[in-house]
């Protein structure tokens, strides 16, 4: 598998990981402390296989048709499965019947969706809420004064685990206001963790700011276009 630049995926895997382990280091973490979801949403199966059988251990998709053929048609020993789209509530029962994590809950409604529709033979659906630290209209996510109310809300859910917070910034934002929103989210999260000690994850960085991500606190980054290239299609949902 060659990107535009026909660098080998074994050598940017590499690469990307070196570069975790160096934000790791600054920031006095061990490298098991930050999962590498790799964003294969619009790659074809056979470049996600390769990608499993170079070391890549779990996959993010963001679109339901795409991500549900890709894990249907699926073979070999299985990655775990990340859903980071935007879910509407009428596609939730293929993302619960078959993910292993959701990382863009913003409302209840989804919540409860997700949770009725999880088979009870696969135990709970690993959620993130997902934070709009921008207050950036263009992106979904509740407000960081909502999330303890939505919080409590899914804790009753059965079929679910909040686990985490997850954010997408607003575009071009410099580092040092970067950095301020990771670690308000950061904040909110230890907050909420004395209360909801499941809710442990930070899934927040993709390929142009991962390792300020992880130095702020980060324990899922979410890398697309550093492992896979330039996306050159988005598929229809």
């Amino acid at each position: 598998m060659t990107a535009a630049n026909e660098t080998p995926f074994s050598d940017r895997l590499a690469d990307v990981k070196a570069r975790i382990a160096a934000a790791c280091a600054r920031s006095g973490r061990s490298v098991e402390a930050v999962t590498l979801v790799a964003v294969s949403k619009t790659w074809p199966l056979a470049d996600l296989q390769s990608a499993v059988a170079a070391g890549v251990t779990d996959l993010g998709e963001n679109y339901v048709q795409e991500a549900v053929d890709k894990v249907n048609q699926w073979q070999g020993p299985a990655p775990v499965w990340h859903f980071i789209g935007p879910l509407q509530s009428n596609k939730t029962r293929p993302i619960a019947e078959l993910f292993d994590w959701v990382h863009s809950v913003d409302r209840l409604k989804i919540a409860r969706r997700l949770s009725e529709q999880r088979p009870s033979d696969k135990g709970p659906l690993s959620v993130c809420i997902q934070v709009n630290i921008s207050n950036d209209p263009a992106k979904a996510g509740v407000a960081p004064a909502e999330v303890e109310g939505l919080l409590a809300d899914m804790a009753g859910l059965d079929n679910l685990t909040v686990a985490g917070l997850m954010a997408i910034p607003a575009l071009d934002l410099d580092d040092t206001t970067l950095r301020q929103q990771y670690s308000e989210l950061k904040t909110l999260r230890d907050t909420l963790i004395t209360t909801y000690p499941d809710c442990k994850a930070l899934s927040m960085g993709m390929s142009g700011d991962f390792e300020l991500a992880i130095e702020c606190g980060a324990t899922h980054v979410r890398v697309g276009s550093a492992l896979f290239g330039q996306r050159t299609s988005q598929p229809k949902d």
